[in-house]
């Protein structure tokens, strides 16, 4: 059962995902999960899908989203849901720090105890 949580910042919880970008699941409820995502220039993540719900925001930085096949340059402020199951892709124009909501939670991303 997931109860109500106050998580305090802690930068030694993020993890490699693939070269030049690195995830922190923040915190996570009984619906949705919260990650941190720091992205270094030129990083590229490739084209993919899950079941999840994606809604997101960029803290900083540049990034070309690519979703459902059409492509969006982000900058700081910008923000996007991408629906679960949908093909997307990002490549990384300057490094970049972002902030994303999933939905249903993405157990993959929680730290096994």
């Amino acid at each position: 059962m997931v109860s109500n949580k106050i998580v305090k910042a802690d930068p030694s919880q993020y993890v490699k995902v693939i070269d030049g970008v690195t995830r922190r699941s923040v915190v996570y409820g009984e619906k949705t999960l919260l990650c941190e995502f720091k992205l270094e220039k030129g990083a590229v993540i490739p084209m993919h899908t899950h079941p999840h719900e994606q809604t997101g925001f960029l803290v900083s930085g540049k990034i070309l989203f690519t979703v459902d096949g059409k492509e969006y340059q982000m900058n700081p402020g910008d923000s996007w849901c991408v629906l679960g199951d949908v093909e997307h892709k990002v490549e990384v124009l300057e490094d970049s720090f972002l902030v994303e909501v999933f939905s249903p939670v993405r157990e993959e991303f929680i730290a096994k105890d």
